[in-house]
Order: C-alpha cells, then structure tokens, then sequence
C-alpha cells in the first residue's frame, strides 16, 4: 500500500462514512486500521458495526460525556479537553511507532476549528508518518496551510435532503 494522506471535508454528511469505507477496504487488503474519533460523544451506533471488524479495525474514543463537545458546559468542555489531548498524545504514538497501517483521524480537523489543536501540531504528526501509512482525517473545512501535507482533499457537500 502506497502511503497517503486523505481529507474527507465539508459541510455535508457522510465523513466519517467515507473513512469508514476506506477502513473495510483496507482490511479486505489484510493491512490493521486504527481509528481515532473526536468530538463525536458516546455515540454507540457505529461501535457493535466496529466489533466486527476487530482485531483488523481498531476504535478508540477518549471521551467522558454521551453528548458532543458543542453541548457541554465550560466546565465540561475544560475537562474533556483533557480527554481529547489523551486522545492526541495516543494518535501521535501510533502513528510515530508505526503501530498500523492505516490511521484515521476523525473529525480531527474540529480540534484546529475549536483551538484544542494547532495545525503545526497536525503537520508534525503527519510528516512523522511512515512511507507507506495511509492517514484520513475528517472535519468540516481544512486551513489552506495543511493541504500541501496532503495527497488529496475530498469536499463533501448535501445538494439536496429529505427529512426521513
């Protein structure tokens, strides 16, 4: 596998499921997966989906609360902030130890939106990354200054939706 960094953005739904794709695709491949979620709550609908996939699709979650960061209080979101820079310090080791091959990051460019991260930090991770690991982040829009560290942005964007 050729080593590549992907985006999955925009305001559209869809992100985490294209990165989703990416992960089943690399399994059929025999290639380990580890997925890093942000911001996402204690959301469980995707995690009996990831049981199945184990040992070669690996979730972690470092959350504290059952509702998204934006729902928080302040006090809250200072205490997950803690969680979430656990969560940072565990993606940089997997992706420095070379621990799979493929890393996906997601909605981790909501950490650069709220502050919670710098983009040097990401661009840092990034150039620490093996030859031949494939990185996917996910996140509503990417800074200019990332996408150079990139090898290709995927927008995602809701033309039309029906109310279900």
């Amino acid at each position: 596998m050729e080593g590549r960094v992907e985006v999955y953005c925009g305001q559209g739904r869809g992100k985490t499921s294209c990165a989703i794709g990416q992960c089943v695709k690399a399994a059929g491949q025999e290639k380990q997966i580890i997925m890093v979620q942000f911001l996402k709550g204690k959301e469980t609908e995707e995690l009996s989906f990831f049981k199945r996939l184990e040992p070669e699709v690996q979730l972690f979650r470092f959350e504290k609360y059952e509702r998204s960061y934006e729902e928080l209080s302040d006090e809250e979101k200072k205490e997950q902030d803690h969680f979430i820079y656990n969560g940072l310090k565990y993606a940089h080791k997997v992706i420095d130890t070379r621990q799979c091959d493929v890393v996906v990051l997601d909605e981790v460019l909501g950490l650069l939106d709220l502050g919670l991260l710098k983009t040097e930090e990401l661009v840092e991770m990034l150039e620490n990354r093996s030859d031949d690991q494939l990185i996917i982040m996910t996140g509503r829009q990417i800074p200019d200054e990332l996408i150079p560290y990139t090898d290709a942005v995927y927008c995602i964007s809701t033309v039309k939706e029906s109310q279900c």
